[in-house]
């Protein structure tokens, strides 16, 4: 069955918006102009208006990418029995290292300058994805599942301790490949939380798959 023409639009819409995020999320995009964004996608003109009709429609677009991301983790439930939680952890794990490092300061202060609709839709699904996860690590704590940290620093360790170790600088000087450090991360972060009588509803074999693209992904930028 052939793919509907509007789903093949929007897949090369994002194609080309991919192409333009890392330099946006770099150095901003409030001096950008048209021809800069069709440079950057790697297009002509004429190809990059046939998908985008101004540069707010380009960030539209952007912003788009992060919150359909973002959305695509489920609401956290309880009910689902122990399991869940290993399997929420690994998810939330994914999304961290996928995020991180991705929506920048420089970013988010041309687009609440510039599109502070735009600003408002990011920040407001970024603070549900802070409280879902707040209160994921509330609820283990509760059940007994995991250890008493302060959830609060997990979140903290993400934005930074996570964003410092895969810079490609300290994997230079530390003489680390990007998949070392997120293995080590990854059970860095389930011995902290995980009770050691709870370690095995975490199915580490998952998360290879996972850790794996997470890879890929991160040397084709390089």
């Amino acid at each position: 069955m052939n793919m509907p023409i509007e789903k093949q639009q929007d897949q090369a819409r994002n194609k080309l918006l991919k192409k333009l995020i890392s330099s946006v999320m770099k150095d901003g995009f409030q001096s950008l102009k048209m021809d800069d964004i069709a440079k950057y996608m790697d297009v002509s003109r004429a190809t990059m208006y046939k998908h985008f009709s101004s540069k707010e429609e380009v960030i539209e677009g952007v912003v788009r990418i992060f919150v359909d991301y973002i959305e695509t983790q489920e609401d956290w439930n309880m009910e689902d029995g122990e399991k869940s939680f290993g399997v929420w952890f690994q998810q939330l794990f994914e999304q961290s290292v996928s995020l991180v490092g991705k929506i920048t300061d420089i970013f988010l202060k041309d687009l609440q300058a510039a599109y502070p609709d735009l600003y408002d839709d990011l920040k407001g699904t970024l603070n549900k994805r802070e409280q879902q996860t707040l209160k994921f690590y509330q609820d283990g704590k509760s059940k007994g599942i995991f250890n008493q940290v302060n959830e609060k620093f997990i979140l903290l360790q993400d934005d930074i301790l996570l964003r410092e170790i895969i810079n490609v600088k300290y994997l230079l000087y530390n003489q680390m490949s990007i998949q070392q450090v997120l293995y080590d991360y990854y059970h860095f972060k389930k011995i902290q939380l995980f009770k050691a009588e709870k370690m095995s509803i975490v199915d580490d074999a998952k998360i290879q798959p996972v850790i794996d693209h997470i890879v890929e992904k991160f040397n084709r930028t390089l």
